[in-house]
């Protein structure tokens, strides 16, 4: 199976001017990244996708291919990660390079590493799954079994729509939400199916001691006590 490891990035970001450039820890959060992606084993091609040309330059400095500019409209706020992920595919399918799935690779997740990134396509090959996803399970105060809607009467029911509520913390099933450091997707699903998702998802579980998705000031104050922590 030939993988594309892209990761994307745009110039622009509200929540922390520059973010996906300013320094972390003494490095470049595109770094981190770039780093690990260009570390793994199993990635045939490691794409860099961005409108800006300082980000540009860069990547190809850390040692990414920057084989197109992706176009403006798909570097604004509402640009859709799917339309971005397509345009690369078909991109490159037109300079003669096709690949059997993608893993894409969020500049706001930092701290995953090489091995990880290969312990999930090993995972994603085997699994005959359409998608493959990094996960965290939910705290359990946030189980889905433990929370509630709001009836149309105005009184609280159940949010899975169950009459009785699980009483034991043992007994609530694990439930997990996206991290937001891998995605793992067939080609096929992306350009067919219209979706990064698929019809099946397969899972990994990633180290909670290393998760941090940057996309507040608070966040990138918590990226930096644990970076330190890390060591990185």
């Amino acid at each position: 199976m030939k993988i594309l490891g892209l990761i994307p990035a745009r110039g622009g970001s509200k929540g922390i001017p520059n973010k996906n450039r300013k320094v972390l820890n003494g490095k470049p959060l595109l770094q981190y990244t770039i780093e690990a992606a260009l570390g793994s084993k199993l990635l045939n091609r490691v794409v860099f996708s961005s409108e800006d040309e300082t980000l540009i330059k860069l990547a190809k400095s850390l040692g990414a291919e920057v084989p197109f500019v992706r176009p403006s409209n798909l570097s604004n706020d509402n640009s859709g990660t799917l339309e971005v992920v397509q345009h690369a595919i078909k991109n490159l399918k037109e300079n003669g390079d096709d690949f059997d799935a993608v893993c894409l690779l969020q500049v706001t997740n930092p701290f995953r590493t090489s091995e990880f990134i290969d312990e999930a396509i090993k995972k994603f090959k085997t699994s005959g799954a359409d998608t493959l996803l990094s996960v965290l399970k939910v705290p359990h105060e946030y189980n889905p079994h433990w929370t509630f809607k709001v009836s149309e009467s105005g009184h609280l029911k159940l949010a899975t729509g169950e009459k009785q509520i699980i009483k034991r913390r043992q007994d609530l099933p694990d439930v997990y939400y996206r991290d937001g450091a891998i995605y793992l997707m067939k080609t096929d699903t992306i350009l067919n199916q219209n979706t990064l998702y698929g019809k099946t998802i397969s899972y990994i579980e990633s180290n909670p001691k290393r998760h941090i998705n940057i996309d507040t000031a608070k966040d990138w104050e918590k990226a930096v006590e644990l970076s330190k922590k890390l060591n990185l």
